[in-house]
């Protein structure tokens, strides 16, 4: 007899195991099965069918694979929670007695501290893959350092987060490592190529972050604390890689006065780099070079000594030198892709090399003025070869200079309006030791002749594309230059903002876009001529009617004076009733019959546009054209007929008719083909002509807004 197969014991039920059967199995609470399946990178997943997979009658929300359940059995870190619970409990006994002492002495020394180095080492076993999920952690990282410290986001956790993404930063200004950056409306995107890996990360902006009660910052944090213990692990590995010492050394007080990236002295790991590294850029901060109590006296005994050596050494290797630089240049020499055809995709273009990113912005001086953002340019700066920064003395300690008027600043970063020449001579910088001047500010809303300003998007363009922009397309209260995404690739038929609307344009799309605004002008000018003259009709009635309520009625015995006056103005065709006789003038007011059909086509107004509109209604509820509908009505008004007649004529009406003939055409001969086409040929053609046809929309939509905005400023400029 074969053995009765026992539910639950194969399939999906033996493989998933639910969220209450996995916290009793592992015998920890619910807070500490989520921070251990955190650490553990261990996620729910989703059975195929739930009602299989659950072994009870209701249906489970949370499902896990019962092998990662059963791998996390031997994970060193459930003792510690258990020795955690187990201190706790103690500390709250004795809380319970009052004795306060000995619950501050355990929560000190009873309390073990949990360390994930082994958990990195497990989950990354090659750098490459700590590379690889540094997204993340470095948007995490970045978000918790600009937090306000609270309840939930401790002032200890900020200062670890602030301090290790600013150790990041440097080795990415050391290696020259930054590629690319774009503005956006959540942060500052910032893209860096680290040993053949892209990583992309976020910066929010340095706004006043309110912390609102729906985040749960429990779940975060622990995050926080596996992504500060990956950066630690990645910028050792990173520092050591190019021969520096990690940590790098803290200067505390240039910290609190807002030093950030100027608080931090990099050392050399070996004497031979160290010359290179440390005393050449290092020891100075932002180009400015540090106190002399700051230097390492030894080091620098060290590097005389052994100067004869470092020079006998380069002047051997000098043609060596000369022969590899050759080969380096020619190897990274970057090729452009270009399209072979006229409807081909556009290939992305490689990147910048590091050598020539080290040198964009190498010999120029910058000074950042206060409504500038510091922390975003000053790191993008020094990463792409900039030397000398400076900044006013509100944004913080560590810069160059904080003498707006020195000579030796070629670029100025500004935010406002226009800024006029000042008659002012910049002072120039007698002493060398720049952090010893006295803060200097031209003043306001005055300008130095020979220095170049800029706004902000200047510098996030430039690295974008590789090379130095003009600097009148950003000039302070200039309109800029789209900002686009440089991870955004441009296809075929799509809106390019860059390029030229002549080389996006379909045939003929320019002259009919051209002429209908023209015509549509037109019709505003005919519409705003009627509206003045029908103004100018009611104030000549309005005062025409006070003048008549103003005068007198005269006597009869006036009335019969002016007879004769009155006799000699009829001769001219006018009537006019006489006296207060009201036969009289019943007689004249029903002898008027009103004007003429020729007085009435001569004296003709063009109706107000509503009367066109619902015309035009009027024919699209009938399913005919608005000519078809106006020609056929005897009841249309003479001056729609006219002004009907005129656009008919009109040679830009014209071209727009020829162009929707030919559209209409083209859309008669697709139709004729869909119907050789079989049924599933003709659907799937269907979907592919209405993407198409949103996408040309789109274009379309976005190069006439283009087009009206250039000739709007051709007409202001003439």
């Amino acid at each position: 007899m074969p053995q009765i197969k026992k539910k639950g014991t194969s399939g999906q039920a033996k493989n998933f195991i639910t969220r209450t059967q996995a916290v009793k199995k592992l015998q920890i609470s619910l807070p500490d099965f989520r921070r251990l399946c955190i650490f553990k990178g261990i996620y729910p997943r989703e059975p195929r069918n739930k009602r299989k997979a659950s072994k009870s009658s209701t249906q489970s929300t949370t499902f896990y694979y019962t092998k990662d359940i059963q791998y996390l059995l031997h994970e060193p870190l459930i003792k510690r929670f258990r020795e955690h619970k187990a201190v706790s409990k103690k500390i709250a006994k004795s809380l319970g007695r009052g004795e306060v002492g000995d619950a501050a002495r355990l929560d000190k020394n009873g309390t073990a501290k949990i360390s994930l180095d082994h958990i990195i080492k497990e989950r990354y076993p090659a750098f490459v893959d700590a590379l690889r999920d540094l997204d993340d952690a470095l948007s995490l990282l970045f978000l918790f350092a600009n937090l306000p410290s609270t309840v939930a986001v401790p002032p200890k956790t900020i200062a670890l987060c602030q301090r290790l993404c600013l150790e990041f930063e440097h080795y990415l200004i050391t290696s020259h490592s930054l590629r690319k950056s774009f503005l956006s409306i959540k942060g500052i995107y910032y893209q860096a190529t680290i040993q053949g890996q892209d990583v992309l990360w976020l910066v929010p902006y340095k706004f006043v972050q309110r912390v609102t009660n729906d985040v749960d910052f429990r779940i975060m944090g622990t995050f926080v604390e596996f992504y500060t213990t990956l950066l630690g692990f990645v910028n050792f590995r990173l520092y050591t890689s190019i021969g520096l010492v990690y940590p790098p050394k803290f200067n505390a007080s240039v910290d609190e006065k807002g030093g950030e990236l100027g608080a931090f002295i990099l050392e050399g790991k070996n004497l031979g780099h160290q010359v290179s590294s440390e005393i050449d850029t290092q020891n100075q901060i932002n180009g400015r070079p540090v106190n002399s109590t700051e230097t390492n006296q030894e080091i620098q005994k060290k590097v005389d000594a052994l100067g004869d050596i470092v020079e006998h050494i380069e002047t051997t290797t000098q043609e060596q030198n000369t022969q590899t630089q050759v080969a380096d240049e020619n190897s990274e020499a970057i090729d452009k892709f270009e399209a072979t055809g006229d409807g081909a995709d556009i290939l992305p273009q490689p990147q910048i090399s590091g050598a020539e990113a080290s040198h964009l912005f190498e010999s120029l001086t910058f000074f950042l003025s206060r409504e500038t953002p510091r922390q975003p340019l000053e790191f993008i700066l020094r990463a792409f070869g900039c030397k000398r920064v400076g900044w006013d003395t509100v944004l913080g300690d560590g810069a160059y200079t904080h003498n707006e008027s020195d000579t030796s600043i070629t670029h100025q970063i500004v935010d406002r309006p226009p800024i006029p020449i000042s008659n002012s001579t910049p002072t120039p910088v007698q002493d060398a030791d720049t952090s010893a001047q006295a803060s200097k500010s031209i003043p306001p809303g005055s300008r130095i002749p020979g220095r170049t300003y800029i706004q902000p998007q200047w510098v996030w363009d430039c690295i974008n594309e590789g090379h130095l922009l003009p600097s009148y397309l950003y000039a302070p209260g200039a309109t800029l230059p789209p900002h686009l995404s440089p991870w955004m690739k441009p296809k075929a038929g799509a809106y390019d903002p860059t390029a030229p609307l002549a080389a996006q344009e379909r045939e003929g799309e320019a002259e009919e876009a051209e002429a209908a605004l023209e015509l549509e002008q037109e019709a505003k000018g005919d519409a705003d001529e009627d509206e003045d003259e029908e103004s100018e009709e009611e104030v000549a009635k309005t005062t025409n009617g006070v003048s008549k309520a103003v005068v007198p009625p005269k006597s009869k015995t006036v009335v019969e004076e002016d007879n004769s006056s009155d006799m000699e103005g009829d001769r001219h065709g006018m009537n006019v009733a006489l006296g207060d006789d009201d036969e009289d003038s019943t007689d004249a007011s029903s002898s008027f019959s009103g004007l003429d059909e020729d007085h009435l086509q001569a004296d003709d107004v063009a109706p107000h546009p509503t009367t066109i509109h619902q015309a035009e209604l009027e024919a699209e509820a009938l399913g005919l054209p608005f000519s078809n509908t106006l020609a056929s009505n005897p009841d249309a008004p003479a001056p729609l007929k006219s002004i009907l007649k005129r656009s008919a004529n009109n040679p830009k009406q014209k071209i727009i008719n020829e162009a929707k003939k030919k559209r209409r055409e083209e859309e008669e001969e697709l139709e004729r083909r869909k119907g050789m086409m079989g049924r599933r040929k003709r659907k799937l053609h269907d979907k592919m002509v209405y993407g198409l046809k949103k996408k040309e929309d789109e274009g379309e939509m976005l190069r006439g807004k283009r087009r009206r905005l250039e000739m709007e400023r051709a007409r202001k400029a003439t």
